[in-house]
Parts: structure tokens; C-alpha cells; sequence
């Protein structure tokens, strides 16, 4: 039966021994964008379960759009899976692991990324595959297949991903990496496999062109924001700090690539990745290019707070609306906006800061090699960050 058969079943069995059924929806199946199946979810003490019938499907010669969809056993189902590895099955009647593919258990104590198809059927079948597949040897520190990976990169598959699948799934799974345990490792698989701008598409018509290897120095920027707030300590961020922290590093790279709107106005092409290429939250969007604007204001305070030193003041370039100001008091002035700006992500903007401080030097290439000083950069961030606590107005916003 269909798995909203099934969850009434469930449903009236909860109500007849007195406990309440929460939560019951089912997501319809899109063949379109490479959804087959109807699911069907319920909550039951405090667990989101899922509700979905055995999958078995025939397919027209030219289509992977499934034109007979009827009940499978449980070896036909395990065979359309994703990956071997999510293809087990725990039987609740003999309390014992079921691994129809033959290899489930294997791969997965050998740490192996593969599908139980052939990789390029699998993909094209629903091409969200692919970056559940990355998703999956991150976080788990798997190794992918050669001929998964050569499948995921082919330009059949990369096509079918960006016209298939919604920009809404495409954005959760980046999500779910980007907040993972191994970010850099599944963004480095995407930028290996040539699925980068594929997942974040730039608008059409932007501006200035980006140059060759961009894609590698967005990871870079990653990677070395990643490793300095481990260095930094993970407390210093909360989660919502973090995952933003890690998008803004990403996209450094593209801060003042630009795209023109209806009227004729310059928008960062940062927006059009988080609001078009990945259906994620204006906020999302508006924090990211928020901290990229005011970052660079804090360069200047750098060397301030790190020696504390009034001299250094002279060579800051001051805005306009701040030459009336004592000289003295320009940096508390100066922070107490930014802090006001930023709000919560003011330790963000200060993290960017340290990124690329000095800004009259070009880092690309020791980002690129990995040359990231982080103990330099470790240091410069806690002196900031002390120095502004110590201003004593965070507490005024």
C-alpha cells in the first residue's frame, strides 16, 4: 500500500490505545523535477518518521520518468536507491539487517561511495543523487567511486541537474553540507566534479567576468575560515553564525561581481545565488551581503585594536560624516556603527577581516596553496575582538 495508506493505519492505531497523532502530511511525488514517489510523514514520539511503499519502476526507452509505477519487493526497492549504503534494510519481524545489493555492509565498512545501478542510470533517474552522494562522503570522510564520479561530472548529468531538479532541493542539500561536520570536503567535491556553478548559477548578465579558477579560490576562502574559527573555537559562533560565516567566506570571491535588476539598479550576484540558484531566505542573502560591505570598514581598525596604538589613527581613511569627530574617539564612533549594522554577525565581519588583512596584499595565491597563517590570523581576531569588548558598547544595540 502507499505510504498515506499506510500512516492511517498508524494514525487510528494511536488514537485507539489513547496517544495523539501529530504532524501527518504527504508530500505528493513531481516526476518533473525527479520526485517519483508520494511520502507520506507523521511524528510519533518526537520522531519524524517517514511512510513509503516498495519502489519498483519501468521505464520508456527515452525517459527516465517512469511510465508504470507499481508496489516492489524489498530487493527491487534496494536496488533504486540512492547508494549502496541506503540501501539496507532492518527487518522488525527477525530483528536482523537485510543487504539485498550484496555489498551494502561492505561499502560501508570500507567507507565506499557507490550506487547499486549503474552511477549515470542512477543520476539521471534523479539527479539530486549526486549531490547526496557528495553530501554522504563528507560527512562520513567516504570514498567516492571512480565511475560515480565520472558520472556525476559528465555534462548529461550536470544538464539534468540544473533543468531537472528544483532550485529549492539543490538549496537544502547545499544547506545540509554547508552545516555539516566536513564543509570543505563537500565543497571541494563539487568544485572537483565541475558542479560549482552548476549549484550556484550566476545570473546571466553580470559583471565584471569572473576569472578561471574563481570556483577554487571560493573553497579556498572556505577553507581557511573553516580552519580559523576551529582555531578561534567553535563557541565563539553559534550555529546560525557559523553557516553564515562559512557563505560569506565563499562567496568573498564574488563580492563585487554585479548583475543590473529591472531598473537598471547594480545588485550583488550574492543575491541571486542565495534568492534564485538556491531558494534560500532573504535573510540569508541580505546577511551575507551586509557583512561583505562592512568588512572592510573594520580593516582599517585593525591595526588599532591590535597595538593600540593612537598613532596608527592618522592613517585611517575616515568617511565624510566622521571628520568633525575627535580623532580619539573615532574608533569607538566608527565600531559603535558597525556594531549597529551588523548586530550579531559583527564577529563575522571582524572574522572576514582577519581573512584578508592587510588589504594591500593579494593572498590568492596562498589561499590557493593552503598558506593560510592561521595562528596570525587567530591572534589579530582575539585582539580585535578584546578590543572592542573592552570599548564597552556592544551592550547599546
Amino acid at each position: 500500500m502507499l505510504g498515506s495508506e499506510f500512516v492511517e493505519k498508524v494514525r487510528d492505531y494511536l488514537l485507539h490505545v489513547g496517544e495523539e497523532a501529530q504532524g501527518i502530511a504527504v508530500i505528493p511525488c513531481n516526476p518533473e523535477q525527479s520526485k517519483h514517489l508520494e511520502t507520506a510523514r507523521m511524528r510519533i514520539c518526537d520522531t519524524w518518521i517517514d511512510f513509503v511503499n516498495l519502489r519498483c519502476e519501468e521505464y520508456c526507452e527515452n525517459s527516465r520518468i517512469p511510465t508504470v509505477q507499481k508496489y516492489g519487493t524489498a530487493e527491487e526497492d534496494a536496488y533504486r536507491r540512492d547508494l549502496t549504503i541506503n540501501s539496507l534494510f532492518y527487518n522488525i519481524n527477525t530483528s536482523s539487517i537485510e543487504d539485498y545489493t550484496k555489498r551494502g555492509i561492505a561499502d560501508l565498512k570500507s567507507g565506499k561511495i557507490v550506487t547499486p545501478l549503474p552511477p549515470k542510470s542512477t543520476f539521471m533517474d534523479d539527479p539530486l543523487r549526486v549531490l547526496r552522494a557528495i553530501r554522504f562522503g563528507a560527512r562520513f570522510g567516504f570514498i567516492l567511486d571512480e565511475e560515480l564520479k565520472e558520472a556525476a561530472s559528465c555534462d548529461e548529468v550536470k544538464a539534468a541537474l540544473s533543468a531537472k531538479i528544483s532550485r529549492e532541493r539543490i538549496g537544502t542539500e547545499i544547506d545540509l553540507m554547508i552545516s555539516g561536520n566536513q564543509p570543505v570536503q563537500a565543497m571541494t567535491y563539487i568544485c572537483d566534479l565541475k558542479l560549482f556553478w552548476v549549484v550556484f548559477s550566476l545570473h546571466p548578465k553580470y559583471e565584471p567576468a569572473v576569472p578561471e579558477g574563481c570556483d577554487r579560490l571560493c573553497v579556498a576562502y572556505l577553507d581557511a575560515t573553516w580552519n580559523l574559527i576551529q582555531l578561534i573555537g567553535n563557541s565563539t559562533f553559534n550555529d546560525e553564525q557559523r553557516r553564515l560565516a562559512l557563505y560569506t567566506a565563499m562567496f568573498l570571491p564574488l563580492r563585487k561581481t554585479m548583475y543590473k535588476d529591472n531598473k537598471a539598479k547594480k545588485i550583488p550576484v550574492v543575491n541571486y545565488i542565495f534568492r534564485d540558484s538556491l531558494k534560500r531566505k532573504v535573510s540569508d542573502a541580505e546577511t551575507v551581503i551586509n557583512v561583505h560591505y562592512a568588512f572592510e570598514k573594520f580593516l582599517p581598525l585593525i591595526p588599532y585594536f591590535a597595538s593600540n596604538e593612537d598613532v596608527l589613527l592618522t592613517e585611517v581613511d575616515w568617511e565624510r560624516e566622521f571628520v568633525d569627530v575627535p580623532l580619539a574617539s573615532k574608533p569607538r564612533v566608527l565600531t559603535g556603527f558597525l556594531l549597529r549594522e551588523l548586530k550579531d554577525f559583527w564577529r563575522v565581519a571582524l572574522l572576514m577581516s582577519t581573512l584578508v588583512y592587510p588589504r594591500n596584499i593579494d593572498c590568492t595565491e596562498d589561499l590557493l596553496n593552503k598558506n593560510f597563517e592561521l595562528e596570525r590570523r587567530r591572534s589579530l581576531f582575539k585582539a580585535a575582538e578584546d578590543a572592542v569588548l573592552k570599548l564597552g558598547i556592544r551592550s547599546l544595540f
